[in-house]
């Protein structure tokens, strides 16, 4: 072997060790947040876990490292990804006559993800600057955080088998349904333009062809800097804005204003549950406590929808990525199909 050929085998070597040092340090990290920001929320500055200013306090620090290392991370990986096949090649595969196999195997994906909206935002952006459709996509986008493993869970404990699979089969329909009728107008054309680019040292690539392994980690290194630097104020806001109005159970409101004799209830419970800022098993406990005050099935499972689809924090998030137009037809899109499952709902178990 020669001296180059050493050298550069070298090279690679170090390369390979230093990548697997830091997705070992990425996993530990992960893994150690929520005890960490514990200890020093709870511990060291002694605020009460129990107390709106504790838990915001601790939702904060723990959401953003965990949604900043998941950019991190998805960004890095589907870079790498995406320099092995070109944004027309992916197209070509998920688009045109796959597309609605394609929003099927996204809502799929996302019942295996159990990530919150926000969590399911770095995701999002992965698939979308792999040049997977938007349709597709938003598919993921939304099943991600309305139906999941902890959420089947959870809803099977508390309600038993029927209400779980009714959940389970309008949360799917919404996420595939929604996402080929925002396939269907073109939606990608409302994108922020950055998300589409390839770059490698500062240039847009046409082709990455005969790139090396040296040039795909710097074009993940690259990516995730250039992103992050994009979306950072919007993250914080959002994840902010979510700390605020953490744990806000508006029970006695919910009850008054959507109770089961009033014909706008269903409305009404997705216009409270927007605002909101939870996961699927956050939110369970208030729809526990609702239903045992006797708010209807239907009207509930659109409260849940509504808090774990449709959040205000993840609307702030998505803003950077996605023009206000397409924001709002999402939003319009999934409302429609939320409200048509509330008011099926209340008509079928009535």
């Amino acid at each position: 072997m020669s001296l180059a050929q050493r050298v550069g085998a070298g090279s690679a070597t170090r390369r390979w060790l230093g990548l697997a040092g830091a997705a070992a340090v990425w996993v530990a990290a992960y893994e150690l947040n929520v005890h960490l920001w514990d200890w020093l929320v709870f511990d060291v500055a002694g605020l009460d876990p129990e107390s709106r200013l504790g838990s915001g306090v601790h939702f904060f620090v723990y959401d953003s490292v965990k949604i900043g290392l998941l950019l991190t991370g998805i960004i890095f990986v589907v870079t790498v990804l995406r320099s092995f096949m070109s944004v027309e090649r992916t197209r070509a595969l998920l688009g045109g006559k796959r597309e609605g196999v394609g929003n099927v195997m996204a809502a799929g994906l996302g019942v295996v993800t159990p990530f919150c909206s926000c969590s399911a935002v770095p995701a999002f952006i992965g698939f979308v600057a792999a040049g997977v459709p938007i349709g597709v996509t938003m598919s993921f986008l939304i099943a991600s955080p309305m139906v999941n493993e902890v959420a089947i869970a959870l809803l099977l404990g508390l309600f038993g088998i029927g209400p779980t699979l009714l959940y389970i089969g309008a949360g799917l329909l919404v996420a595939i349904v929604g996402g080929m009728v925002l396939g269907r107008v073109r939606a990608e054309r409302w994108v922020e333009p950055f998300v589409f680019e390839t770059r490698l040292r500062g240039q847009v690539l046409d082709s990455t062809l005969g790139l090396s392994w040296a040039d795909r980690f710097q074009m993940g290194r690259e990516e995730v800097g250039s992103i992050l630097r994009k979306i950072w104020p919007y993250l914080l806001v959002g994840i902010g804005l979510g700390a605020v109005i953490h744990g806000w159970a508006p029970q006695d409101l919910f009850a008054r204003y959507a109770g089961a004799g009033n014909p706008l209830a269903v409305p009404v419970a997705v216009l409270l549950g927007v605002p909101l800022y939870s996961n699927a098993a956050g939110i369970l406990p208030l729809v526990e406590a609702l239903h045992d005050k006797g708010l209807p099935m239907g009207t509930l499972l659109a409260f849940m929808m509504a808090v774990v689809a449709l959040s205000l924090p993840e609307m702030i998030l998505l803003r950077r990525v996605l023009k206000p137009r397409l924001i709002a037809t999402f939003i319009a899109v999934v409302a429609a199909g939320i409200l048509a499952v509330g008011y099926l709902f209340n008509a079928v178990l009535a």
